[in-house]
């Protein structure tokens, strides 16, 4: 039964990628052509669930008609699986179709996924065989399929049952590749596996800091072969049959002015064996001979300096007509005869200059894996320090915008010390989990309600905030103005927020002008300690009283006749007033000007209440007491609320 189930599906994908597959049939004509009619004219994953419920369920029925044969559901996934590599493989082996026929097929596999009637691992299972069975040329094109979709590989459907598929594919595809043929292709495929998995994915770290020791750069050691000599002696004859007027000043190539010789190409080169492997400077005799090297190859850079000048203008030209498009080499060209070619030009220098600078950090830095005898003596680590600050002295004179490159190579390098320490920590994940943060998250079923409780009110009142600076305020007290707390820019911040919150001072107008923050706190600390209960009797001038009020006080002595109304009773009366606030207005002696303002600065009838008083307070100074309030009350119909003000 599950032949006959697999071959009648894959007869219907032959049939829809238009290769009908020669298949024998094993059940009823009739009901196949209705399938497959159905599928072509549907064209859509519907049909593939429709159809292969139907075909697992009553296409076949046993001699005993009771009894029909049901498959299970990993059963009817499996059997999707094997149809559509059967397709896939008749396809490859008649090699007339096109990589759009695989990809459509891939495709469809993607969706059958997404429907839950296909294994998570067929799309993997396609891709490889493709890969597998193609020439290079057209897996470039199905790895641009792989590199566009990286998106669908990394979602929860597919990244659990296909990264392992997804790697072993990629490694495959780079064993098959030349690292210095295909070097633009291995490189989109490193790229692709830095995509697809996280930064923590351990198979991606190289956490020893092994170095690639089959990197060797092969170069002539034998001086008897070298043609160095020769050269400036050719080079003499050549030029000689130019004939004079043939090649313009500028097009003429400039003459190199560094000596070159056979020793001087063996030492540079010799130096490309310490940056593949750079635990050799630990040993003694090996650090003298790259101590020496080096030293003679960075005088040659620093005695020969390039400038813009010499490149040529048909160079320059060549790079504007490529779009600013880099031919890159994998590997250093050797040749003897480029060597003069290779030190004047600016790109091999900064390529030179920076293996030095990434040498000095492996060789100054902490890394977990190094041996405990990896260590650098103190001569060492000061020729490591002044090499360093001359190869960035020698990026910087090295064009074009020499500075700007230096500058960000010294940022890359400052960053990758922070990876680094990573890697010395063990690759921690950075999601970081805070079982404190979850405690605090689930403190209460609903989070919005709980912030709006009254344990979470940190605001401070009046009182506590500016008992401060209502004691730096009294002359008894000596505190210079330099050292006040009204002097502070913080705490001047923090107390316009908090009036703007408590106190209606902050929006009433006023006619002063204030020259800073400070001069315009001390005024508003002058007004609250009028308000403030249980305060000192010190003096305290205002800066709204002339001189002549000598009488008037900011502070009243508890033992006064005459109590001022305070910022509480004012709340108190302000609240039980509410709309009927303006007929308090009226005996307060408010002038309809003033009654508009107050009906603008404020839509809560609360708040125009306790406006209306804050405005009579100022207006009456000393003699807004707690008696001509009541009074006023008295006269305006609200006995009661006289009565309570006078108790109290």
């Amino acid at each position: 039964m599950f032949v006959v189930l697999k071959k009648n599906i894959k007869c219907c994908l032959g049939f829809f990628f238009k290769k009908p597959l020669a298949v024998s049939f094993l059940g009823n004509k009739n009901e196949i052509n209705y399938f497959t009619y159905m599928f072509c004219a549907v064209c859509s994953l519907s049909w593939v669930r429709l159809m292969l419920k139907m075909l697992t369920s009553v296409f076949v029925e046993r001699k005993t008609r009771h009894y029909i044969y049901h498959f299970s559901e990993a059963e009817k996934k499996t059997t999707l699986d094997q149809a559509l590599r059967g397709v896939l493989g008749d396809q490859i082996i008649e090699q007339k179709t096109s990589c759009d026929d695989y990809l459509s097929l891939i495709y469809l596999s993607i969706d059958a996924v997404t429907e839950g009637i296909c294994s998570a691992t067929i799309p993997f299972v396609l891709l490889g065989d493709v890969l597998d069975c193609l020439p290079l040329d057209l897996c470039d094109k199905i790895f641009s399929f792989v590199e566009k979709n990286v998106s669908t590989w990394k979602s929860s459907s597919f990244y659990t049952a296909g990264k392992n598929y997804l790697l072993r594919m990629c490694n495959d595809l780079l064993r098959r590749l030349s690292k210095s043929q295909n070097t633009v292709f291995c490189g989109r495929i490193q790229l692709f596996l830095a995509r697809l998995f996280p930064l923590s994915e351990k198979s991606g770290l190289n956490l020893q800091s092994q170095f690639n020791l089959d990197n060797i750069t092969v170069f002539n050691k034998n001086e008897q072969e070298s043609t160095l000599g020769q050269k400036q002696t050719d080079e003499k004859e050549d030029t000689m049959e130019v004939e004079e007027g043939e090649m313009g000043e500028d097009d003429a190539p400039a003459p190199c002015s560094i000596p070159i010789d056979y020793n001087l190409y063996r030492k540079f080169w010799t130096l490309q064996d310490y940056f593949r492997n750079p635990l050799q400077c630990y040993d003694k005799f090996s650090w003298m001979t790259f101590l020496k090297f080096s030293d003679e190859t960075l005088a040659v850079f620093k005695s020969f300096k390039l400038d813009d000048m010499q490149a040529s203008k048909r160079k320059m030209e060549d790079l504007r007509a490529s779009a600013g498009e880099h031919v890159y080499f994998a590997k250093f060209l050797t040749s003897e005869k480029l060597m003069d070619l290779q030190l004047s030009d600016s790109n091999f220098r900064r390529h030179i200059l920076l293996q030095y600078l990434i040498l000095f950090q492996y060789l100054k830095g902490q890394v977990k894996f190094k041996s405990s005898s990896c260590v650098l003596n103190d001569d060492q680590s000061a020729w490591i320090e002044e090499t360093t600050k001359l190869v960035y002295q020698l990026l910087s004179e090295t064009p074009p915008e020499g500075e700007k490159f230096a500058t960000m190579v010294e940022h890359i390098l400052s960053t990758e010390e922070n990876w680094n320490s990573w890697k010395n920590e063990g690759c921690p994940s950075f999601v970081k989990e805070s079982d404190e943060l979850t405690r605090l998250w689930n403190l209460n079923q609903d989070n919005m309600e709980a912030c709006k409780s009254e344990s979470r009110e940190f605001m401070p009142s009046l009182d506590e905030f500016f008992a401060e600076a209502i004691e730096q305020a009294d002359p008894v007290n000596m505190v210079e103005e330099e050292y006040k707390v009204v002097r502070n820019p913080n705490y001047g911040w923090r107390a316009l927020r908090l009036l703007s919150r408590r106190s209606p001072h902050f929006f009433q107008p006023t006619n002063q002008k204030f020259k800073s923050l400070a001069d315009y706190l001390d005024s508003m600390v002058s007004k609250l300690a009028k308000e403030l209960p249980d305060i000192p009797s010190e003096e305290i001038k205002t800066g709204e009283e002339d001189d002549d009020d000598n009488g008037d006080n900011l502070l009243k002595d508890s033992n006064d006749s005459d109590k001022t109304v305070t910022n509480h009773q004012m709340d108190d009366i302000a609240a039980k007033l509410g709309s009927q606030w303006k007929t308090l207005a009226s005996h307060l002696e408010m002038k309809a000007a003033e009654m508009r303002e107050i009906e603008t600065d404020s839509e809560d009838v609360d708040v125009q209440a306790k406006l209306l008083l804050v405005a009579w307070q100022e207006r009456e100074g000393s003699q807004a007491t707690v008696e001509n309030l009541a009074m006023a009350l008295s006269s305006a119909g609200f006995s009661q609320l006289a009565e309570r003000l006078s108790e109290a």
